[in-house]
């Protein structure tokens, strides 16, 4: 008979996404990243909402860098250091009025907002386009 993964042991599941803590070297490496890379989520180390944006994202045909911070990390200060550097430039006025936090998606260096706000953009039918001026998409 098989056993049950233990549920409180302290440890998120196993990943190979780089763990990003409260100091503002992790701040910049996440502010490169969201540069370089067409899609981005920064989220919490093992938070579901995280798995629910790279699950959508990867049904339609993107492949997202998953930037994981730790527990320690102070999200307003890390979300204000994204958006200071331009990273929340956004043409969404919603992305803006939220004050998206954690989970955060970029896509072509902007803000999208969190998971709700990309279920909307997703269901409106908006998402594909935003990921084909990215170039996320080639379709």
């Amino acid at each position: 008979m098989q056993q049950a993964v233990p549920y409180g042991n302290g440890r998120a599941w196993p990943s190979d996404a780089p763990e990003f803590g409260e100091s503002s070297k992790g701040v910049g490496e996440i502010k490169r990243a969201v540069e370089e890379n067409p899609v981005v989520v920064v989220g919490r180390r093992g938070c579901c909402m995280v798995h629910v944006v790279r699950k959508l994202l990867l049904g339609q045909g993107v492949n997202p860098v998953v930037c994981e911070v730790g527990e320690d990390a102070d999200e307003a200060a890390l979300m204000a250091g994204l958006q200071e550097a331009g990273a929340g430039d956004s043409d969404l006025p919603q992305a803006k009025a939220s004050g998206a936090g954690l989970p955060a998606v970029f896509v072509g260096g902007r803000l999208v907002g969190g998971l709700d706000r990309l279920m909307a953009v997703h269901i409106a039918g908006e998402l594909v386009p935003i990921l084909k001026q990215a170039g996320a998409l080639w379709l």
